[in-house]
C-alpha cells in the first residue's frame, strides 16, 4: 500500500453519497416472527391454510399453493377420518363390515411414499413431502364419497343403494385422480407423465374399492 500515501482528492471534485443503510428498505414479512404470537392465532392461521388447500382441492387447478406452502395436517386429519368411517365394526369380529383403522392407515401412507419414490425416480421435480401433501389432499374426495355411501347404507342397502353409491364413488375417483394429476403432472418430464399417472390411478382406486366394497354391520 506504499502507493495510497501519493493518491489525494481533489477539493474541486465534491464527494457526494450516503454510507447509511435505509431502516425502511426491507419488507415488513422479513420482521415477521411466531415466536411472540398466540397459540390461539397460530392455530387459527394454520386451519385456514388447511382450508384453502381443501378448496384447491375441491376446485382442482394448476396452482402452486398445494406445493409452495405443503403441509402433512390436512392429509392426517383426511387418513384418520376415512379409517374411522371404514371402520366396520369391533375387532374381534370375524364377519367385520370393512377393514380395520391399521389396514386403511398403513394402505394410504405406504401408497402414497410408493407414488412420491417412483415421482422422484422418474425425475419429478418436486420434493418428496410436496408430493405426500398433494397426495394425501387428494383424497378429500373420497372421504366425502365415503360419507355419503355411510349414509345411504343407513337408510337402504338393496340395489338402489349401491347404484347410488357406485356413482357417487366412481365421481369422486375421477374428482381426486384428475386434482391429483393437476397438481403434480407438470414436475414430471413430457415423456414419462403417463408413468407416474399410472400408480395415482391405482392408489385412489384401491381406496375407492374399500369404500365401495364397505358394509355397514
Amino acid at each position: 500500500f506504499a502507493g495510497l500515501s501519493d493518491v489525494s482528492i481533489s477539493e474541486d471534485i465534491p464527494v457526494e453519497g450516503e454510507i447509511t443503510v435505509p431502516v425502511g428498505s426491507h419488507s415488513p414479512d422479513e420482521d415477521y416472527s411466531t415466536l411472540d404470537e398466540p397459540v390461539k392465532d397460530t392455530i387459527m392461521r394454520d386451519l385456514k391454510a388447511v382450508g384453502k388447500k381443501f378448496v384447491h382441492v375441491m376446485y382442482p387447478k394448476k396452482s402452486s399453493a398445494l406445493l409452495r406452502d405443503w403441509d402433512l395436517w390436512g392429509p392426517l386429519v383426511l387418513c384418520v377420518s376415512l379409517a374411522l368411517m371404514l371402520q366396520g365394526g369391533s375387532a374381534d369380529s370375524k364377519e367385520d363390515g370393512g377393514p380395520q383403522f391399521a389396514e386403511v392407515f398403513v394402505i394410504i401412507w405406504f401408497g402414497a411414499v410408493v407414488i412420491t419414490l417412483n415421482s422422484k425416480l422418474l425425475g419429478g421435480t418436486i420434493s418428496f413431502f410436496q408430493s405426500l401433501c398433494v397426495l394425501g389432499y387428494c383424497v378429500l374426495p373420497l372421504t366425502v364419497a365415503m360419507l355419503v355411501c355411510r349414509l345411504v347404507l343407513l337408510a337402504s342397502s338393496g340395489t338402489v343403494s349401491f347404484i347410488v353409491r357406485l356413482v357417487v364413488v366412481m365421481a369422486m375417483f375421477g374428482w381426486s385422480t384428475l386434482a391429483s394429476t393437476a397438481f403434480l403432472a407438470d414436475s414430471q418430464p413430457p415423456n414419462r407423465k403417463a408413468l407416474v399417472v399410472y400408480p395415482i390411478f391405482l392408489f385412489y382406486f384401491v381406496i375407492s374399492w374399500m369404500i365401495l366394497t364397505f358394509t355397514h354391520q
